[in-house]
Formats: structure tokens, C-alpha cells, sequence
């Protein structure tokens, strides 16, 4: 009696030729961003193509818009994954239809439409609205620290820089002139390049002396930035040169040092406000590893994108890392806003004493009168709410 498996047969053909589409659930999340797409006006991205028909075809724009935005979804923002997954994942290949884009596409897609993609976010929000998602009476802002694709061994301060510019320019040096010294038998080893290519070491060596200077123009230029600003309303007195301070990464330049519960990382600050039902409707990365400064720019673009869907926020909720006098400042120029600001952060509300710096601030104005606010049982209750907002948006 022979064993009892399941037909297996890698060869066999159908004898229909058999649907894509049924081998995508019904309830899968690619269906739902492909009829939300469906629904929106995606006349912005067809404005960058000729409408005469001429030259070569392009990939449809919704069908790109449809890719980007389901990887964003399931956390696969490499173009070059999204490549590959259009040949090995279901849900892609379905969305796409059978096309098969190549990773270069798909990143000057997203470079060339990046502004398109941008106000993609109010549509989205007007059908999140027509759904019955948006209740805007209350908001929450907070931040979440995320990693870059950089070591934050790679920092260097402006003296490490011009040693290694130093290092880097004595092997230069010394590399053109073993380059000078190769003879013409060697030209067989390069293959059908010219012949007279850069040594590939003597290339990689010259790149990284570029990163170096335009590591150490970085820094000179943001400490220009810091010395303007100290020097505000101090004339039109000439600057004197420094030596430029702070570090600066070399693999990823726009990237800080964030601090987060779990030590330093090399990243960024993203910033989300989400409404009850937790639908995010602002958001920005930013290189500050302070929240305070994100405060009035994130309350104004989530009004501006809630007044695009005829909705306004009555109620903001925000951490201590938010509260500021000039926050608690612009709460109160804001009419019809009810702002609950934490005026201090969790563990400083576990502390039986409070630091010098917390009892100095308990004292300003904006600050006392905050705190009585807060003690009011219906505020209270409200704050509580903070959490349960925007916390489970980024986890």
C-alpha cells in the first residue's frame, strides 16, 4: 500500500489559464489601498507626462501610487525590495497587474512625484472622513525616535575630520603615482573598459575625501547658523572664523545622535498627531532631538489638513516634552482650543522632590496656571486619553 500525499506535480499546466485575482483574499489589506487609490484624483502625477501619447509608454500612476503606498503600509520602503517583491509576493504582483517595474523606476517615480505624494494625505484623510474615521473634537501629538541607516560609530568632530582628509589625501598621492607607474601590458586586466580607468582603491579613496569636505562644510556651515543666532541684534558686526563644533556622520550627514529609553542611536525624530479614532493627520521627520520646536508647526498642519475635510481640532493633547512658555504662549492665542500640555514628564510626577529647574518652572505663570488646569477632574480625564491616541500609532 503506497504512501497517501496530496497530487504534486511542479510540472503540471492548468487547464484553464487560472485568475490572479483569486488568489488574493477578499479582506486583504492590498484591495483596500487599491480601491482607495481608486478613489482618488491622481491628476497631479499626470500633469509630468505628455498628453499627446508620444514617446515611450510609462507605468500608469496608479499602479505606481498603488505599489509605494502598499509597501509603506507592510514596512518595505526599499525600491529595490519592492522590485523584488513584484516578482516573488502575490499581493504585489496583483496590485501591479504584471508589470515588473525595476527599482530605478520605482525611486524616480517617488523622487519625481514626491509633491503629488504629499497631498495624496488630504484625500486620504476625506475618505477616512466619508467612512466615518475622523472625529477630530480631540488630537494627540508626540514623537518616536527612529533609526537611520547609519552607525553612530561614524560621527566625527571637525579635528578627526581634517586628520582623516590628511590621511586620506597622503594615499591619494601615493596611488596616482603607482597608477603613473603601471605599464601597457597591464591593460589586458581591464577587460573591455578603456584601459586608463582610476584603480578602484584610488577611487573609493577619492569619494571618501569628498564625504570628508563636504562632512566639514556641514559642519562649518551649521556653525555659522548657531554663531548667527547667538548673535542676533548684535549689528552687522563681521564674524570671526571658529573652529567649527559638534560631530557630524559620515555615512548618513542629516542624521543626529537621539537619545531614547534604550540609550543612543544615530536617527531621526518622527512626528505624528492622530485623531481619536487614531488616524494620523500630520506627520514630519525631523533631525531635533528635542520635541519641544514641533509643537506649533505639527498643530498648524494638522488644522490646515483637517480644514481641507471641514473638520477643526477643539481639544490638543500633548506630553511634558512639548511644554514650553512659548507653546503655552501660542495655546493661549489659539480661541476655541482646549490645549492639555503635561508641564512635567512621567518620571519627574513620580519624584516625592521635584529638581531646582522643575520648581523654578512650576512658578512661571503659563506654568501654574497649566497645572491647575490639568487638576481639574473632566481635564484630567480627557489627558488620560493621550495614550490611548497617539501611543499605539507608533507601536
Amino acid at each position: 500500500m503506497g504512501y497517501n500525499f496530496r497530487s504534486y506535480n511542479q510540472r503540471q499546466s492548468y487547464l484553464l489559464p487560472p485568475s490572479l485575482d483569486k488568489w488574493l483574499p477578499q479582506n486583504h489589506l492590498a484591495r483596500f489601498i487599491s480601491e482607495t487609490v481608486d478613489q482618488m484624483d491622481l491628476s497631479a502625477f499626470k500633469k509630468a507626462y505628455r498628453a499627446n501619447g508620444q514617446g515611450n509608454a510609462a507605468y500608469h500612476p496608479a499602479m505606481m501610487v498603488k505599489i509605494l503606498l502598499y509597501a509603506y503600509a507592510v514596512g518595505m520602503p526599499s525600491s529595490r525590495k519592492i522590485a523584488k517583491a513584484l516578482v516573488d509576493d502575490v499581493a504585489f504582483r496583483w496590485l501591479a497587474a504584471g508589470n515588473f517595474p525595476d527599482f530605478r523606476t520605482i525611486s524616480g517615480f517617488r523622487k519625481r512625484h514626491l509633491k503629488a505624494l504629499e497631498e495624496l494625505f488630504p484625500q486620504v484623510l476625506l475618505i477616512c472622513k466619508s467612512a466615518g474615521l475622523v472625529k477630530a473634537g480631540v488630537i494627540a501629538l508626540d514623537g518616536t525616535k527612529v533609526r537611520a541607516n547609519a552607525s553612530i560609530c561614524r560621527n566625527k568632530d571637525y579635528e578627526q575630520l581634517s586628520e582623516e582628509e590628511e590621511r586620506l589625501k597622503r594615499k591619494v598621492r601615493e596611488l596616482l603615482e603607482q597608477a603613473e607607474s603601471i605599464d601597457q601590458e597591464e591593460d589586458e586586466l581591464y577587460g573591455d573598459k578603456r584601459g586608463d580607468e582610476l584603480p578602484e582603491e584610488l577611487s573609493n579613496a577619492k569619494e571618501r575625501l569628498a564625504r570628508i569636505r563636504e562632512a566639514k562644510r556641514l559642519l562649518e556651515e551649521r556653525n555659522r547658523e548657531r554663531e548667527s543666532s547667538k548673535k542676533k541684534g548684535a549689528g552687522n558686526k563681521c564674524q570671526e572664523s571658529v573652529k567649527p563644533e559638534g560631530k557630524i556622520n559620515m555615512t548618513d550627514s542629516d542624521s543626529r545622535i537621539q537619545k531614547t529609553s534604550k540609550g543612543y542611536i544615530q536617527g531621526y525624530n518622527a512626528q505624528a498627531v492622530a485623531t481619536e479614532d487614531q488616524i494620523i493627520v500630520a506627520q514630519d521627520v525631523v533631525t531635533d532631538a528635542n520635541d519641544v520646536h514641533q509643537f506649533k508647526p505639527m498643530v498648524e498642519q494638522a488644522q490646515e489638513n483637517l480644514a481641507e475635510i471641514g473638520e477643526s481640532a477643539k481639544t490638543i493633547l500633548a506630553d511634558a516634552g512639548y511644554c514650553s512658555e512659548e507653546n503655552l504662549e501660542y495655546l493661549d492665542s489659539q480661541e476655541g482650543i482646549n490645549g492639555l500640555v503635561s508641564t512635567r514628564r512621567e518620571r519627574e510626577m513620580r519624584r516625592s522632590k521635584f529638581s531646582d529647574r522643575v520648581r523654578k518652572r512650576s512658578k512661571l505663570p503659563r506654568y501654574k496656571r497649566m497645572d491647575k488646569k490639568l487638576r481639574r477632574p473632566v481635564n484630567s480625564f480627557i489627558y488620560g486619553f493621550r495614550k490611548k491616541i497617539i501611543e499605539p500609532v507608533f507601536g
